[in-house]
């Protein structure tokens, strides 16, 4: 049976540690399976790929209070589970694209050498939509 979905966008936009990885393993199972990736990170998403932030994103939740960063960081070395900057590295070298929001950036006064090596560059919204042409976004 072949596959309908070739290609897909996925938009972070969030800084939460939970909030980034759900994106990352999606993208990650996608490249996996064969399907052209783009992540596109914006708003305070840009976090995850700031080199000097990546490895230090908060915690969001507030549901379960036994869930602290130190719980599942530790989870996360039992089972060997990629960090966030793990993931960023393996998903690009799958051959992923990795963009960070052009608006985002001019209005945060970030710079490109800032980002982690991974980052492909940083694009207008409207280069987003053109990069993703024939492909399903998903926003997190």
């Amino acid at each position: 049976m072949e596959r309908k979905l070739k290609k897909i966008s996925i938009i972070i936009s969030r800084n939460g540690f939970e909030e980034v990885l759900p994106g990352l393993i999606m993208a990650n199972g996608a490249r996996m399976e064969g399907i052209d990736v783009m992540l596109f990170f914006t708003s305070f998403g840009l976090d995850a790929i700031i080199d000097s932030k990546m490895d230090n994103l908060p915690l969001i939740n507030k549901t379960h209070p036994e869930l602290t960063i130190e719980t599942m960081k530790q989870a996360m070395e039992k089972f060997d589970f990629p960090t966030i900057r793990e993931f960023v590295e393996m998903i690009h070298d799958s051959g992923a694209k990795i963009y960070a929001c052009r608006a985002t950036v001019d209005l945060w006064g970030i710079k490109e050498e800032d980002f982690c090596p991974e980052v492909d560059g940083i694009i207008s919204v409207g280069q987003f939509y053109t990069f993703s042409d024939d492909a399903q976004i998903i926003f997190t």
